[in-house]
């Protein structure tokens, strides 16, 4: 008797046209072990491997060191070597603020999956609104179609935003945002028939992301893209306003900017900046204050105002957007990362109403730009129910109450060695050190102490799920001292 090497059963069972077709098709399965070839069995939501000498592989019961080979073998992880020098945890399942690691451990996610998941995990309201999505459509395309998610995120969107901004272009990620903001910029100058603003001004210390024009705009020099420089777009940088969020604007400063303004305004389509906190650029923080000059030079010098309030958008620093600390209202504004509460990617480019207007009767006639995925319903369902969880709950006192116990748990990493700062902004909890942190060894030690952080460069830092107890808090701050005790250079 043979048996068909993609779903098993026996060759005299009917036929198996379709099977051979799609083996054609997929790459065969390897062994890890002796590297035969395996007979695969493919149902709806999983698949089997039998090795003739090995036996089954089946990937939901894996070991941790099957997943790990494989995972060295075959997976990329951001901003890491291939194959990587350090070997990442298994996660099996997460659950409230806990994620659940393959060898039982639990551990506080202290990092709210790099911002975005500020309800923590497997929320019944955010839960039940992907179900109820997927039972209508996972997905359709936004050109020449619409639905009811996108339409209500919108809405909510613009109900919340600041000023007249109100007008939504959803991307796929928050790069993409910031692309599409650049893009809305340079072709809102083409059609005012001054197609010579080219340029974006940025502030130094600044990260908006990955993609090209958006690592144009990333600090140039200490930044993580200085090796694109030569073939990035050239664009003019301004020093980052002085650090502390309750020290007074600086003269000096305003003076600069006021200088670049007045030299460069006639090449400046927009300036571009994170709110109050810059974040994977050094989680630098600096008084909104900053912001009402920019704006006020903006308008002076006729230069749009772009805010990336990406990391710092849906309550961060306890204020539900950092631009409303200083009541400034940007004529573009980038959001992402906690829209969907860490359930799926999704970002969003809002706008005035003036600027979607004044694009949209140019020559193009459009906003020449339109992602394949754009506006995904699944995506727009569990946003908006998102939104709704986190106004229809006192979300500010919440953020208050980790700002206080962070601020009161971080305090004796005041004193290590090694340590240069410790600086608290809402849910936002600093440890800088004096020179680069020993990652593995500051992460172990917050793992022994049951937390989950991710530091990098000279910084250990968290930024928790909202809906933390007091004890989770004072859990991650002692384990943030700990990695500083155990990583500090």
């Amino acid at each position: 008797m043979t048996f068909c090497a993609r779903c098993g059963e026996s060759k005299d069972r009917g036929g198996h046209g379709e099977c051979d077709q799609r083996l054609a098709l997929e790459p065969p399965r390897h062994c890890e072990i002796c590297g035969r070839r395996m007979v695969v069995k493919v149902t709806p939501l999983s698949w089997t491997a039998r090795c003739s000498r090995h036996g089954v592989i089946d990937p939901t019961t894996s070991t941790a060191d099957d997943l790990l080979a494989r995972d060295a073998r075959h997976v990329w992880h951001p901003y890491a070597p291939m194959p990587p020098t350090m070997t990442p945890y298994v996660v099996d399942s997460a659950a409230g603020v806990r994620l659940r690691l393959r060898d039982g451990r639990e551990l506080v996610d202290g990092m709210s999956s790099w911002w975005a998941a500020i309800h923590g995990y497997r929320h019944p309201v955010l839960d039940a609104a992907v179900t109820d999505q997927l039972g209508r459509m996972a997905h359709v395309m936004f050109g020449g179609l619409t639905h009811e998610p996108a339409v209500r995120l919108a809405t909510r969107l613009a109900e919340l935003a600041p000023g007249d901004i109100d007008r939504v272009f959803l991307c796929d990620s928050g790069s993409v945002s910031v692309e599409v903001a650049i893009k809305l910029a340079l072709q809102y100058w083409q059609e005012r028939g001054r197609p010579g603003k080219h340029r974006l001004l940025s502030l130094r210390g600044g990260y908006h992301g990955d993609t090209f024009a958006a690592m144009s705009v990333c600090d140039p020099v200490d930044g993580m893209h200085h090796l694109f420089s030569n073939v990035l777009p050239q664009q003019a940088f301004l020093s980052r306003p002085p650090g502390g969020v309750e020290r007074p604007v600086d003269p000096v400063w305003v003076d600069e900017a006021r200088a670049v303004f007045a030299t460069q305004a006639g090449e400046l389509a927009a300036v571009i900046c994170e709110p109050m906190v810059q974040g994977a650029g050094g989680m630098h923080f600096y008084n909104s204050g900053y912001l009402a000059v920019l704006r006020e030079l903006c308008d002076e010098y006729d230069v749009l105002l772009i805010l990336d309030e990406i990391a710092t958008g849906f309550g961060r620093t306890a204020h539900l957007f950092a631009t409303l600390a200083a009541g400034v209202t940007p004529d573009i504004m980038c959001v992402g990362k906690a829209l969907t509460g860490g359930y799926l990617s999704l970002a969003a480019t809002m706008t005035t109403g003036h600027v979607a207007e004044t694009v949209s009767s140019g020559a193009a006639g459009a906003l020449l730009h339109g992602p394949t995925f754009m506006g995904n319903p699944l995506a727009c369902a569990v946003a908006a129910a998102n939104l709704d969880l986190l106004t229809g709950r006192d979300w500010q006192a919440d953020v208050r109450g980790i700002e206080t116990r962070l601020s009161e748990g971080l305090e004796p990493a005041r004193h290590l060695p090694g340590v240069a700062d410790v600086r608290v902004l809402g849910a936002i909890g600093v440890v800088q050190t004096t020179g680069p942190v020993d990652v593995v060894a500051a992460t172990e030690a917050a793992i022994e102490r049951g937390v989950w952080l991710r530091p990098f460069r000279d910084l250990i830092y968290t930024m928790p799920p909202y809906v933390c107890s007091p004890q989770d808090v004072d859990c991650i701050a002692e384990a943030v001292v700990a990695a500083a005790k155990a990583g500090a250079a």
